[in-house]
Parts: structure tokens; C-alpha cells; sequence
């Protein structure tokens, strides 16, 4: 369980993991990544989520 922020905005995890806003998007309508979502958008995304899947991609 992480102790940190674990819901980033699209923007925050695609700085982060380098990723564009579609890859992600895309992770969340798969039902790879959980998302919360607010009128006709995806308002945020568990990071740790996405993570295990960069991880599972990249073997790092």
C-alpha cells in the first residue's frame, strides 16, 4: 500500500512516466488502470496502477 499521493491528473502522471495523455487513456478504457472520472473526462488516474504497467512494459 503506498503512503503517498496515489491519484495523479493526467497531465502530473504524463510528466511523470513520460507517457502521452492518449497511452493512458487508453490503459484506463482497457480497465488496466483505475480512474476516477468527472463529466465526459477522466479527472485523475492511480498512479500506482499505472506504474505496474510501465513496470510489466519496460522490465524495470
Amino acid at each position: 500500500m503506498s503512503l503517498g499521493i496515489t491519484w495523479y491528473s493526467l497531465a502530473e502522471a504524463e510528466s511523470k512516466f513520460g507517457m502521452t495523455q492518449a497511452e493512458i487513456l487508453k490503459m484506463v478504457e482497457e480497465g488496466l488502470v483505475r480512474a476516477e472520472k468527472g463529466v465526459d473526462k477522466v479527472v485523475r488516474i492511480n498512479i500506482d496502477d499505472l506504474k505496474l504497467k510501465v513496470e510489466e512494459r519496460t522490465g524495470f
